[in-house]
């Protein structure tokens, strides 16, 4: 997975480095070892430009709505890049568990925590599997800020925040969506 995810970066980032200008302040703030990376989602290019941000030396597995793990050749392409399918509709264990190994073995997986792509008059409440996952690994959760308008030829200025831990969060489901809202909140304070 990590050679195929390098070399699907050695091949994408030339036509991302002439589509978008890709600046990005706060790479010091990566943390070595497993974390989840969590960022606002608002087109389909996000992924790319958060793997960019991020660079190839810093390997992350990719939670992507089932729906494109299911396209015939992008599909089997996103898998063997290490990208693994979320069925959104469901509480997805596969997903969870799959996000959790990843974690445990030493790498880090970026979530969209929105679920969708949302723009800007847009208002979506974040999802809480992110919260629920990183509570149970113990890992950092990295908030980055994606522009949510990017035009072609333009500079796209991405945020990566300072990682924070989740305490082990007991009881019910709003313990859960007030620390996804918490978190929705640092992704935006991370806004230029």
């Amino acid at each position: 997975m990590r050679g195929f995810y390098k070399l699907w970066c050695i091949l994408v980032y030339p036509f991302f480095r002439i589509v978008y200008k890709i600046n990005t302040t706060g790479r010091e703030n990566i943390p070595k070892g497993p974390a989840l990376v969590c960022a606002n989602h608002s087109a389909y290019s996000d992924p790319v430009i958060l793997a960019y941000a991020f660079g190839m030396n810093n390997f992350m597995r990719f939670m992507a709505k089932i729906e494109l793990m299911r396209i015939p050749v992008l599909g089997y392409l996103l898998k063997i890049a290490g990208i693994f399918g979320v069925d959104r509709g469901n509480s997805d264990v596969n997903a969870v568990k799959t996000a959790m190994k990843t974690l445990k073995s030493g790498d880090k997986v970026a979530m969209f925590p929105e679920g969708t792509r949302v723009g800007d008059s847009e208002d979506t409440s974040a999802k809480t599997g992110a919260i629920m996952i990183a509570a149970r690994t113990g890992v950092p959760i990295v908030p980055v800020y994606i522009p949510r308008r990017k035009k072609p030829f333009s500079s796209v200025h991405v945020v990566i925040g300072e990682p924070y831990m989740i305490e082990k969060v007991r009881g019910k489901s709003e313990v859960y969506s007030a620390y996804a809202d918490e978190l929705m909140r640092k992704i935006e304070a991370l806004k230029p």
